[in-house]
Parts: structure tokens; sequence; C-alpha cells
């Protein structure tokens, strides 16, 4: 089992509080807040590094997939725009868009169309977005 951190630290309410979020490499750290999350200020948010996981697992699955059809990639890029709508009283995440764009050779459009629909439904972070979610919680 391979196993990946991230930690999260809030301090306040909802719309007064501000939080920082860091990923256990210590490759990122950044600032969260109400306003970064449903507003346009500067930091952070849930949203778009969920964004960023998708992107970047999706990339690496096509690879594979280009890679085992015999065609493998001089590149990859993909972006992921993930949309937070308000939905009754909260919000959801009701969607995310993948674009991606691939530089490789010999390859039909047809067969990369084909390999991403495949990468896109098979990547790691696509399938846990239907997986249950366990949770252990405790009072300080």
């Amino acid at each position: 089992m391979i196993d990946r951190k991230a930690e999260a630290r809030w301090e306040g309410d909802l719309k007064a509080g501000k939080g920082n979020l860091e990923l256990g490499s210590g490759a990122f750290a950044g600032k969260y807040s109400f306003g970064t999350r449903f507003e346009d200020a500067a930091g952070t948010n849930p949203e778009e590094l969920l964004g960023a996981a998708h992107a970047g697992c999706f990339s690496m699955a096509l690879s594979l997939g280009l890679t085992k059809a015999g065609h493998p990639p001089a590149s990859i890029e993909t972006t992921a725009v993930v949309h937070l709508d308000k939905v009754g009283e909260g919000f959801s995440i009701t969607g995310i868009d993948l674009t991606t764009r691939g530089k490789v050779p010999g390859m039909s459009a047809e067969e990369f169309q084909r390999l991403a629909e495949d990468a896109s439904k098979n990547c790691i972070v696509s399938r846990v977005l239907s997986v249950p979610i366990r949770l252990q919680a405790s009072l300080a």
C-alpha cells in the first residue's frame, strides 16, 4: 500500500476564518478561506487542488494508454475545470471538465479520443470520486 498525506488547518468561523493546506511531501502549502473558495480572493481552495490532482492523474493514465497502444506521447497538456455550484441550501461539485491536448506522433484523432475517454473513466482520481469515504473524528 502507498499512503499519501495532506493536512488542513482551519481557524474561526466559515466566513471570517482562514486556513492553511499542506502536502505531506512539502511540495505545496497554501492559504485558503471563504474568499478563495467562493469569491476571487488570492489563495487556493480544495476544488482547485482536486482539479490539479485530476489533470495530473488523467495525463499519466493517458500516457500509459498511448504507450501501450504503441504511440508514446511527446507531451500531454490537460486542464481540469471543477464546477462548484449552489445546489439547494449549499454548494456541490457538479462536474469536472477535462480538456487535453497531446503531441503523439503517428496517432489518429479517433484512436487518441478513444484512449482519452478510457483514461478519463479509469484514472485513479476519476475512480476515487465514487468510493466510500471513511472518517475518524475526535475532539481535542
